[in-house]
């Protein structure tokens, strides 16, 4: 489906107003960019991953600037499935929002776990987004989204929350499409596609890793060719498998080029942090980059 602007998209059984949401991480919990425009506009909001319990994150700092986008080492932090739905999800509901809750965890029960909180979450949550390829973890190998099956097996557990699943897809593996197609197996809806990749960067001054945690996560411009080659693979190889494009996204023609390739979404992350009005205006974009 190439959709824009304010046209309605079909994301395998969810229904949103158009095409265009913010990305996990970016946006906060709840009605932080509010201030700036209606929520209730965007296809969905998608907020940051939570888990079955309270994170704290990595050391500061946890951000670094890089000359087409930004490094990222956070590290999952947050309060909680059960914090964020007492807290922060009555907001968004307020707000008119149409929500996507992501999730995350260390093994697949804990996936199991923060599923199973959201079983209780408000009709307004219309899918949970099953974050597999955060690269901001201690321990590199529990990116579950580098192994097809782990990463079904995540999927699979996730089935209590009761929603729609979206799987978050890694561009950090070659194995991107056999990825894709276990969780699909496994029940996923859609695929998100992609993550952060996985960087590093030194400060001029100390000589040592600029961030906390040593490497971190790339995002914003650099990684928007990497981002729709993966969509294009995913989308040449399994047709039928919706496709949510994110990274790199500053514009209507980012937008779009995901479109071309096959996502039938975008999500926009990394630029709201020069411009929180980037989601809405992004959206008011695709008008002009419809093709002929």
């Amino acid at each position: 489906m190439r959709a824009h602007r304010s046209s309605p998209v079909e994301i395998g059984s969810v229904r949103l107003a158009n095409p265009v949401m913010t990305a996990s991480g970016t946006a906060g919990y709840g009605t932080e960019l509010a201030a700036y425009f209606d929520l209730s506009a965007l296809g969905a909001v998608v907020v940051k991953s939570l888990a079955a319990f309270e994170w704290a994150g990595n050391p500061a700092p946890r951000l670094h600037p890089t000359p087409m986008g930004m490094l990222n080492a956070v590290g999952l932090q947050g309060p909680g499935v059960d914090h964020w739905l007492r807290d922060s999800a009555p907001a968004l509901v307020g707000a008119g929002a149409t929500i996507v809750a992501s999730i995350w965890g260390r093994t697949i029960d804990e996936y199991r776990r923060a599923a199973d909180l959201l079983a209780v979450a408000p009709a307004d949550v219309v899918a949970v987004e099953v974050n597999l390829s955060c690269p901001n973890l201690e321990r590199r190998e529990a990116i579950f989204a580098h192994d097809a099956e782990l990463a079904g097996a995540v999927v699979a557990a996730t089935a209590g929350c009761g929603r729609p699943r979206w799987a978050k897809l890694s561009a950090n593996t070659d194995r991107i499409v056999d990825v894709a197609g276990a969780v699909r197996e496994a029940g996923a809806e859609a695929v998100t596609c992609i993550n952060t990749l996985v960087g590093m960067v030194y400060d001029r001054k100390t000589r040592a890793p600029a961030l906390g945690a040593g490497g971190g996560g790339l995002s914003g411009p650099a990684i928007h060719p990497i981002a729709v080659r993966a969509v294009h693979d995913v989308h040449s190889a399994l047709p039928e498998l919706p496709i949510i494009g994110v990274g790199g996204v500053a514009g209507g023609w980012d937008a779009q080029e995901l479109l071309l390739a096959g996502a039938t979404a975008v999500q926009v992350g990394t630029a709201t942090f020069a411009d929180p009005r980037a989601p809405i205006r992004i959206l008011q974009e695709l008008g002009t980059h419809v093709p002929r």
